[in-house]
C-alpha cells in the first residue's frame, strides 16, 4: 500500500540518496502541449531540507523542464528501486529555475560537483511525497556513469556551450521561453 510521508527524512532520505538515477516530469498549461519526462543521473540531485530539493540541469538538446517550470512551476521527481526491495518514491511540488547569472546560483552550486555543462539548477519546494510498491519495476544492475556528456561539453568549451544554448535552448517544443541570456 502507498504511503504519504510528510518530509524527506529518515528512510525516505536514505532511499533517495542510494539511487543512481531519477526521473523528472513536467507539462505545459496548454492542453495540446507536450508532457515531458526526463531521466537524470551523474550525481546531480541534492536534498536541501525536509521539503526542499534541487538538481543540476545539464545542457542538452531539450529544454522542456525549464520552460514548463518557468510557465507553471509544476514538477514531479520520481525515484525507482532497480536493486533491492521494490519501491517507487515521488516528490510533487513547485519548482523554480535558478540560472548561472542569478544571484543565488553560486550558493546552490556549492552543494553539487561542478559540471561544465551545467545550465541551471531546478529548486523544488515539495508539497506531496508518495511512496508506493514498485512491484512492476525490473531489477537492473548499475554499471557506472556515462562519460559522453562531459566529453561533449569539454569539446564545446564554455563559449561553444553558450552558443549551443543560444541556438537550441531558448524555446521549448511548444514555443515557451526557456533559457535566458548568457
Amino acid at each position: 500500500m502507498g504511503k504519504l510521508p510528510t518530509s524527506i527524512e529518515g528512510a525516505v532520505r536514505q532511499f533517495i540518496e542510494q539511487q543512481k538515477m531519477f526521473f523528472v516530469g513536467t507539462a505545459p498549461l496548454a492542453a495540446d502541449g507536450h508532457v515531458n519526462l526526463s531521466p537524470k543521473g551523474l550525481d546531480t540531485f541534492r536534498i536541501l531540507g525536509p521539503t526542499t530539493v534541487a538538481y543540476l540541469d545539464l545542457t542538452g538538446s531539450g529544454v522542456e523542464t525549464i520552460a514548463h517550470v518557468r510557465e507553471n512551476q509544476r514538477i514531479v521527481i520520481m525515484f525507482c528501486a532497480f536493486q533491492g526491495p521494490p519501491r517507487i518514491l515521488r516528490l510533487h511540488g513547485l519548482g523554480r529555475v535558478v540560472e548561472l547569472r542569478d544571484a543565488e546560483f553560486a550558493a546552490l552550486q556549492s552543494h553539487f560537483p561542478e559540471y561544465l555543462s551545467t545550465r541551471a539548477i531546478i529548486f523544488v519546494e515539495i508539497s506531496r511525497i508518495s511512496d508506493s510498491c514498485g512491484y512492476g519495476v525490473p531489477l537492473m544492475s548499475y554499471q557506472g556513469e556515462r562519460t559522453q556528456l562531459s566529453a561533449w561539453a569539454e569539446k564545446k568549451g564554455i563559449e561553444g556551450l553558450k552558443q549551443y544554448r543560444r541556438e537550441k535552448n531558448r524555446m521549448s517544443l511548444d514555443g515557451l521561453a526557456a533559457v535566458g541570456e548568457f
